[in-house]
């Protein structure tokens, strides 16, 4: 397995070893000791599986301490456009953004920690998007950033996306108070 920090360096891309021939692949997805050997100790505790057609925009997406979510991320059908949002105060990259395309033939998985917000947007005509996350989902603590803030500026790679009306109302940086 190989780590990469990306130019947020708390945000790791992670290439995992892929052993294939005639009959197929296998990977781990996962592994606990290797993860934490790579320095992601968090416990996963929860994992979700969506899947979505072209130009679907899920996020930006976090949630609020102290229910705050790590998350490891990765497109098991498909390419999306994979963003995270570093939402802690102290940071040095505060209000930045990284972007990375993922795409399930390069098995690649990002690790966003908490504090993070997230979004991705789907490239090919569907997309099977999984990710563990270090806390369970708590609704009342739900929160999110305006997709097309211009204060943040991402480089959306499609525009019109497809947004769900909740994603279409959600503020834009400058009016979130961080809780990171």
């Amino acid at each position: 397995m190989k780590v990469e920090p990306l130019a947020i360096p708390d945000v790791l891309l992670i290439t995992p070893d892929v052993f294939g021939d005639e009959r197929g692949f296998f990977l781990e997805s996962y592994h606990e000791g290797k993860f934490h050997e790579a320095g992601i100790t968090e416990r996963f505790v929860q994992d979700n599986h969506s899947k979505s057609v072209k130009g679907v925009l899920r996020g930006l997406h976090f949630q609020k301490p102290p229910y705050a979510q790590g998350k490891l991320v990765r497109v098991s059908v498909g390419e999306v456009f994979d963003v995270a949002v570093d939402l802690r105060k102290k940071s040095p990259t505060y209000g930045q953004w990284v972007a990375y395309p993922l795409i399930a033939s390069t098995f690649q998985m990002l690790y966003i920690p908490s504090g993070f917000a997230h979004g991705f947007q789907v490239l090919s005509d569907t997309a099977e998007f999984q990710y563990k996350c270090t806390g369970l989902f708590e609704p009342s603590a739900e929160g999110g950033l305006m997709w097309n803030d211009p204060d943040l500026a991402i480089e959306w790679p499609l525009s019109n996306p497809t947004l769900s009306p909740k994603d279409s109302v959600y503020k834009p940086f400058s009016e979130f108070q961080s809780l990171f």
